[in-house]
Parts: C-alpha cells; sequence; structure tokens
C-alpha cells in the first residue's frame, strides 16, 4: 500500500481531515499535523513531511494551508521535492505530467471542498509523461556545476 504524508497549519486543518478520510480506504495516510485549528507555525509540520517524501518512507505528500503559499516555499526547499500550488484540477495534473511533482499544496481558503478532493484525485492518478520533460526535471535540482 503506498504511503502518503499530509501536513499543513491551521487554515488548513478542516480540509486536511477531509482529504484523510478521503484516502484512507486506498493509501497509508501519515499525518504530521497540525492537529487542531489553533494558530501554528506551518514549517514545523511541514519539514518533516517533505523529509518523509523525500527520503522515501512515504510516496507524495499533500500539504494544505490557508493560501498554498507558505506550505509549498517550506516543502520547496528540500532538494528531492517538486511540490506543486494547486487551486485547480488542470494545474495538479500538469504539474504530475510535465513536473513529476512529488507534493501538492492546495490553498484551502481559495477552493472548496470538493475541488481540494479532486485535485487530489488528479494529482494521485496522474502520471508523469518523461520523454522531454525529463530533462527540465533533471535540471530542477540545484547542482554544484552552476
Amino acid at each position: 500500500m503506498k504511503k502518503v504524508a499530509i501536513a499543513g497549519d491551521h487554515a488548513g486543518f478542516e480540509y486536511k481531515e477531509i482529504i484523510k478520510k478521503h484516502l484512507a480506504d486506498l493509501f497509508e495516510v501519515k499525518d504530521f499535523g497540525t492537529y487542531s485549528s489553533e494558530s501554528v507555525d506551518y514549517p514545523d509540520f511541514v519539514h518533516p513531511a517533505a523529509m518523509s517524501v523525500e527520503s522515501g518512507v512515504c510516496d507524495f505528500g499533500i500539504l494544505i494551508c490557508g493560501s498554498g503559499n507558505g506550505v509549498q516555499m517550506v516543502a520547496n526547499k528540500h532538494q528531492d521535492i517538486r511540490c506543486a500550488l494547486c487551486w485547480q484540477v488542470e494545474l495538479a495534473a500538469l504539474a504530475k505530467k510535465h513536473n513529476n511533482a512529488n507534493m501538492v499544496a492546495i490553498p484551502a481558503r481559495f477552493v472548496s471542498k470538493e475541488l481540494a478532493l479532486q485535485i487530489v484525485d488528479i494529482f494521485i492518478s496522474t502520471e508523469f509523461e518523461g520523454g522531454r520533460h525529463q530533462k527540465r526535471v533533471n535540471k530542477i535540482k540545484l547542482v554544484n556545476k552552476l
């Protein structure tokens, strides 16, 4: 069974719980927090979630906060994370097809719960196209040869 990392802040807590329930039958869901709607610092939860994806403990990750920006910025500090901010299903599909994204960030204050679940479903079910996109994805990782 594939493992998914999930994390967010207080603004994303309700959506995180809905997404966890939605995925529970198909995936082993590893919840990195937060565990309530009380104000928190999202990096405290996103860094461990991103590390679990980066290390291969989890297969992919889902992050949720008010705008999606903060959680995405934290995740993308990790060398082997490609986290895409998605507020439409088409963006989630392209993030996987063209960028081989391994985490998705959802802006809870800007999408409905139904749309958030659709974004998650598309993100999970879409495959990376490889080919011409692979060389571009290879160039994302920072190397000392620049």
